[in-house]
């Protein structure tokens, strides 16, 4: 029988963190979570407490990716900020623990709310959360990157230029088809860069609903999780790639809201969201807001191009990664029907 190539030594890794971590009484029970399709992510419960353990995934892997001890940094940075994030307990640089980098943290009792729907709860509700996505995104961005060392997280300066020029090659690593929609993106993408207006923040990459832990019964964000694409850029970015949500059909791994009755619904609009980001922010307005879509749709193209390459190597992390494949033609479809509505 073929071991299964995400499973972990216990025993050796309950040695290791006895040793490092003070008050650690040892692994009782040790769970891969299903979900998450990049870094491979595990509950330890010690009886007593329980944590949680994420890791670069095993095999060759693309260049820059998975960069779990990037997200070890900024959370452990964002520890005492206005971002609520999980308490970050150690980072263990050493391959030869588990196989791979990883790093522990505190596990966050709380719901994740995985369709933007959100038929768990009522009309005021939706709306509340979406609000408090919207307050922490705006946090998040006009977080001080110098009063918390992260003046060297990422290069300022020319962030869509280097990112458009990142994920052209991230994508290309990965490709195995090649699609007409993405082909006519990377084109446009290329010959409707933005100029540089100077804004940088902290990005978080990945900002989107199901990465974030809410209160068991309230509608407060309690932990910002999935931190691997931070870095510090353009916070147009972050916000852009929240919003595709208004954009998506309810698809695979990214159930979207473009057939939701939003109204009926308690959710706001795109433009609503938008705008409530703004006065956040203290601008007015979003100038080239379709170029941040669009490079929204290309780089989530390129994510799940990387993760259905990852299912043909044998070492994807979750389950329905071959599905994932499918979903990289029709998000160029989405970007290119953006482009022409607006342009």
């Amino acid at each position: 029988m073929t071991k299964n190539v995400h499973t972990l030594d216990v025993q050796v890794l309950d040695e290791y963190l006895k040793s490092e971590i003070d008050d650690f009484k040892g692994i009782l029970e040790s769970k891969k979570f299903n979900t998450g399709q990049s870094n491979p992510t595990y509950l330890l419960n010690s009886g007593e407490k329980k944590y949680v353990l994420r890791k670069k995934p095993p095999g060759k892997l693309l260049p820059s990716a998975h960069a779990v001890d990037r997200e070890y940094r900024v959370m452990k940075a964002l520890s005492n900020s206005s971002v609520p994030v999980p308490k970050m307990l150690h980072l263990c640089e050493d391959d030869s623990i588990i196989g791979t980098i990883f790093y522990l943290m505190e596990f966050v009792e709380g719901r994740i709310f995985w369709d933007p729907t959100l038929p768990e709860v009522n009309k005021e509700q939706r709306r509340e959360i979406y609000e408090e996505t919207n307050k922490t995104l705006a946090a998040l961005h006009q977080i001080d990157i110098k009063k918390l060392n992260l003046e060297n997280f990422g290069k300022p300066g020319n962030y869509f230029e280097r990112q458009v020029n990142r994920w052209i090659q991230q994508y290309r690593a990965a490709e195995t088809s090649q699609y007409s929609e993405v082909e006519s993106l990377i084109v446009w993408l290329e010959k409707n860069m933005p100029k540089d207006d100077g804004m940088v923040s902290i990005v978080h990459g990945d900002y989107r609903l199901y990465n974030m832990i809410f209160d068991p019964k309230e509608t407060q964000i309690l932990a910002v999780l999935d931190w691997e694409l931070s870095t510090l850029g353009h916070p147009y970015a972050d916000l852009a790639y929240q919003c595709m949500s208004w954009y998506v059909p309810k698809i695979g791994i990214t159930p979207g809201l473009l057939d939701a009755d939003t109204i009926m619904l308690g959710i706001p609009s795109e433009e609503e969201y938008v705008k409530s980001y703004c006065q956040k922010m203290g601008i007015s307005s979003i100038p080239n807001w379709s170029f941040y879509l669009a490079f929204g749709f290309f780089r989530l193209a390129g994510i799940a191009q990387g993760v259905y390459k990852r299912s043909l190597q044998g070492n994807a992390s979750a389950d329905n990664a071959q599905d994932i494949g499918a979903i990289v033609p029709i998000l160029g479809k989405i970007a290119m029907s953006i482009i022409h509505k607006n342009n």
